[in-house]
């Protein structure tokens, strides 16, 4: 899939033509972050963004921590658009298998990928989840989601 930041200075291409996974969170720090009723996130193999950089300084990183070290959330330093986010091992500084995208930024997803979305942490949802959606109140069973991850 292609992605770009709302000013078009940062294009990238994801690994795979479409998401392993999508989710919707409505926890608060996802709120905070997309400024919007829910973050939605596309899940794929780990990928480096810093490789579509266009020049020095393009993308920027901001870090806070997390239940398992720490979540880095790169954005575009023109226009502020977040464009992914990962969590990363404080013991040896390993990012995670996998990356979430943003998912405004993609092009090309469609409304049956949408259908498939999963929401999570919805105790905290300030919007009607979608009828027969799945759902959870907090993080999937098994899932490395942590509120705010």
């Amino acid at each position: 899939m292609e992605g770009r930041c709302q000013c078009g200075q940062i294009r990238f291409t994801t690994p795979l033509p479409a998401p392993l996974e999508l989710y919707i969170c409505h926890c608060t720090e996802c709120r905070h972050q997309s400024s919007s009723t829910y973050g939605m996130t596309a899940i794929f193999p780990f990928f480096d963004i810093r490789q579509f950089e266009p020049r020095p300084g393009a993308i920027a990183v901001y870090a806070r921590p997390n239940s398992q070290g720490r979540t880095e959330g790169y954005f575009c330093t023109a226009c502020g658009s977040r464009l992914v986010h990962v969590s990363v091992s404080p013991s040896d500084g390993t990012p995670a298998p996998m990356l979430s995208v943003k998912a405004g930024c993609l092009s090309g997803l469609t409304k049956d990928m949408m259908k498939t979305a999963v929401h999570i942490w919805t105790r905290s949802a300030v919007v009607d989840v979608p009828e027969g959606a799945v759902r959870y109140e907090e993080e999937p069973p098994g899932g490395s989601f942590q509120e705010g991850d």
